[in-house]
């Protein structure tokens, strides 16, 4: 068991705060390690996690491994895509893709030095060159003014309601300033296109956001998430055993 510097409360520090003020000041905590052996489709993974968070950040839940079994089964998904995963966390869903399936793909967690060097830490322990990553909380300004993925993932991260207005403002950012270019350097944007999920025929709007959501919450604090999303445009198709697909309107 590995210790590490960490302070968790200021992973959802809010800008309106008083408390940033006394209760963040050089506070610090001594944060353990715990290193796990998980099975994912196919493969066993070695993932370290925080021993204890406050916030939940760095933990294996529900969600990953069943999304990850759904995405196993339809793959088909994945391929020829530029993926962001959306609060990545110990890095294991996105390590799974990698070596499964070779896929590029970004991860990306709280502004945070410690789940970054993490999640670095479990792509080494795994054989896997460390993934590219990108600092960033939800509802800030995104590093990237064209982001080019075309399919954004995530798993178990609607447990905090206060910061569902954060979550959709990022995910309309991704979704509406999505610019991807072809191997010919021209702009791809919106694609309507029919796929075949678990035997199904389902037409997806690309750019994607594909969740998987297994922790449990209150319905009403659930809905809460997805009536927000229609608020700002966008439509949420429920595509799997507890996945959902949110994307921009379909073009008439």
């Amino acid at each position: 068991m590995d210790a590490a510097l960490f302070s968790p409360a200021s992973l959802f520090r809010s800008h309106d705060s008083d408390d940033d003020d006394e209760d963040h000041k050089g506070v610090q905590q001594q944060q353990l390690y715990v290193e796990r052996t998980h099975a994912f489709p196919g493969m066993d993974l070695i993932i370290r996690e925080f021993s204890f968070h406050q916030l939940n950040a760095n933990l294996l839940w529900p969600g990953t491994f069943a999304f990850s079994e759904w995405l196993f089964q339809n793959q088909s998904l994945l391929c020829g895509r530029h993926i962001l995963e959306l609060g990545s966390g110990t890095g294991a869903l996105a390590i799974f893709l990698k070596r499964s399936f070779g896929v590029d793909i970004t991860t990306s967690d709280f502004d945070d030095k410690e789940i970054e060097e993490n999640i670095a830490h479990n792509c080494r322990a795994n054989e896997l060159a460390v993934l590219p990553h990108i600092r960033y909380t939800w509802g800030e300004m995104f590093p990237t003014s064209e982001p080019d993925w075309d399919l954004i993932i995530a798993s178990d991260i609607l447990l905090y309601v206060k910061q569902y207005s954060n979550l959709i403002k990022t995910l309309s950012f991704l979704l509406e300033a999505y610019k991807r270019k072809d191997k010919k350097g021209v702009a791809n944007f919106q694609v309507n296109q029919v796929v075949t999920i678990s035997g199904k025929e389902v037409q997806l709007q690309w750019p994607l956001f594909l969740m998987s959501w297994r922790r449990r919450i209150g319905r009403e604090e659930e809905a809460l998430f997805f009536t927000g999303c229609e608020d700002v445009g966008l439509v949420t198709q429920h595509v799997g055993s507890r996945v959902y697909g949110i994307s921009l309107k379909k073009d008439i």
